[in-house]
């Protein structure tokens, strides 16, 4: 693991010494993906629940345009990738939603392990889509690992190489 470890160390390097990367718009607009994602499933909810296809037809034009949307961070891939970041993206939607409601509860320790998956799942969404791993080395990886607190696992690895290469704030 210690070897994919400094390998991923070693794309980062690589991709710093270019062009600084400003994923700026590309994190606000994976933060648009999710909500498009969740406003498709309370759709499909609110069309299930009221016998109403109307919220059907929406679901179909809100999903032409999330599709659209996510062509513009996911680029090039191969195989699966492209639902495997659709689901990371509302896997941590999800997990952030789920952490918030812990943590209005009062139920703080909870709320902060559901943000931390919430956080593992973006990681991995901009690890595949930034490059720095494929699907395959991302089986590899992670194999046998639980997303947990060690601070040198692959996981908290990627959180950290993840937190350098996108700046919200970069304008």
């Amino acid at each position: 693991m210690d070897n994919d470890i400094k390998k991923l160390l070693a794309k980062v390097k690589a991709v710093e010494k270019g062009e600084q990367l400003d994923l700026s718009s590309d994190e606000d607009l994976s933060i648009a993906i999710m909500n498009l994602i969740s406003i498709e499933e309370h759709l499909f909810f609110s069309g299930a629940k009221t016998k109403n296809s109307k919220y059907y037809e929406l679901l179909s034009q809100v999903r032409e345009m999330r599709k659209t949307l996510l062509k513009k961070i996911i680029k090039n891939y191969e195989g699966e990738e492209w639902c495997i970041s659709k689901h990371l993206l509302a896997g941590c939607m999800r997990l952030m939603e789920v952490g918030t409601k812990s943590l209005t509860k009062g139920n703080k320790k909870e709320a902060e392990e559901l943000f931390k998956m919430a956080y593992s799942l973006y990681s991995l969404f901009w690890g595949l889509n930034l490059k720095l791993l494929k699907t395959s080395e991302l089986i590899e990886s992670v194999e046998g690992e639980p997303i947990d607190d060690n601070p040198r696992g692959f996981m908290s690895k990627l959180g950290e190489v993840i937190k350098k290469a996108i700046d919200c704030c970069r304008e």
